[in-house]
């Protein structure tokens, strides 16, 4: 069978795109995100396509070659050989979907073949098969990582692929002999009063012994999304919405209790991608989150000793000289540094925090959008003295 690929748009219909959606090279917490091929079938009612302006965009399209988008992505500003971490196609698409699967492996081998080490990281809910796993195991020098989404979520309104689907891509991938790669179970979203029974937090508990670790996040509910959930009818999770993904503090006490009693063969539990990440390679976070010292409190001992050792707070000094090549940064104050994290004001996004955070591997926050204790950089959303 031939290999498929999906479209390649004109230079005309590229440029009709939102602006957000032609930036193909954008940085978000977890790595410097490469998504030139845009377009996802699934349907999830939640998906990140809201806020891009691509929530019809149900069929994959590309908006260059997959050449081209590699010269991109390490041709950038923000990218540092063997140290920036990569995501690809985690915006706007499924990595595994048939046609757009033969992407997904020609960036993978280009990366490959230049002998980066660099993180990679591919989110999917999709079917994969054993031709994946070989493949995959023939990259010689990346890290890569599979983080496969599993929700639970039963209404099909809201999730129509079945996350019984993923389960199955998940084992098989998990049990694949000698494998390079490392397997993360996605728990996510987890959203009160729709996937967060008893029964679905045992069932979880379970399906995370087939990966190398877990991770539990929440809903992104943003403006976009809430005026979807509206226009369609579907049940709102939340009377307000957040920059940051929802956890409210009642949700989270529950899924620890459960974890707390799971079973002996099951993986690790983290509250962040990048603290998951970094421990099934058996590496300290790149993202620094050791000063944030109640978030670890579920880590293993063996990641928290890695984390500990690599911990350095940085001086002025060096936040300045790290940002130094970057034009947005020229307007960057430090406001304080402490064991924690450090506070700087005069960034225009985020992107350019990201960078700074994994160039010194330690936290780095915006004092606009201050991280409240307790809250591990989430909104503020079901926690009580929400301002503290």
């Amino acid at each position: 069978m031939s290999a498929r690929h999906v479209p390649l748009l004109s230079a005309d219909a590229v440029a009709a795109l939102p602006e957000r959606a032609r930036d193909v090279v954008e940085y978000r917490k977890s790595g410097l995100s490469l998504n030139h091929i845009q377009g996802c079938p699934l349907d999830c009612a939640y998906c990140i396509r809201h806020t891009y302006g691509l929530w019809d965009a149900r069929r994959p399209r590309a908006l260059m070659s997959d050449a081209e988008a590699v010269e991109r992505l390490v041709r950038h500003r923000y990218f540092r050989p063997h140290a920036t971490p990569l995501q690809v196609f985690n915006r706007a698409t499924d990595p595994f979907l048939p046609d757009v699967r033969e992407h997904l492996f020609a960036v993978l081998s280009d990366l490959d073949g230049r002998e980066l080490t660099n993180h990679v990281l591919v989110i999917t809910r999709a079917h994969l098969n054993v031709s994946d796993c070989e493949r995959l195991n023939a990259l010689r020098h990346l890290k890569m990582t599979l983080l496969f989404t599993y929700s639970g979520i039963d209404d099909k309104r809201i999730e129509p692929h079945p996350s019984q689907a993923v389960v199955k891509s998940m084992r098989l991938t998990t049990a694949h002999a000698s494998r390079r790669y490392r397997t993360i179970f996605y728990w996510r979203p987890l959203v009160p009063g729709l996937n967060d029974t008893a029964a679905h937090l045992a069932r979880a508990a379970v399906l995370s012994r087939w990966a190398d670790a877990t991770v539990f996040t929440g809903l992104f509910y943003r403006d976009e999304i809430a005026d979807y959930y509206r226009a369609s009818g579907l049940p709102e999770p939340y009377e307000e919405t957040a920059r940051r993904k929802i956890v409210p503090e009642t949700l989270e006490g529950r899924i620890l209790a459960r974890f707390a009693r799971r079973p002996p063969d099951a993986s690790p539990l983290f509250r962040k991608t990048s603290c998951a990440v970094s421990y099934v390679h058996g590496l300290p976070d790149y993202n620094g989150h050791y000063g944030i010292r109640e978030l670890c409190d579920i880590c293993p001992a063996a990641q928290l000793g890695r984390c500990a050792q690599a911990h350095q707070v940085p001086t002025v000094r060096q936040l300045h000289e790290a940002a130094a090549d970057l034009p947005e940064a020229a307007a960057m104050r430090v406001t304080e540094i402490t064991e924690r994290a450090a506070q700087i004001d005069g960034f225009p996004s985020e992107q350019p925090r990201y960078f700074l955070q994994h160039r010194l591997a330690f936290q780095i926050h915006d004092a606009a959008h201050p991280h409240r204790q307790r809250r591990h950089g989430r909104a503020e959303v079901g926690w009580e003295n929400a301002n503290d």
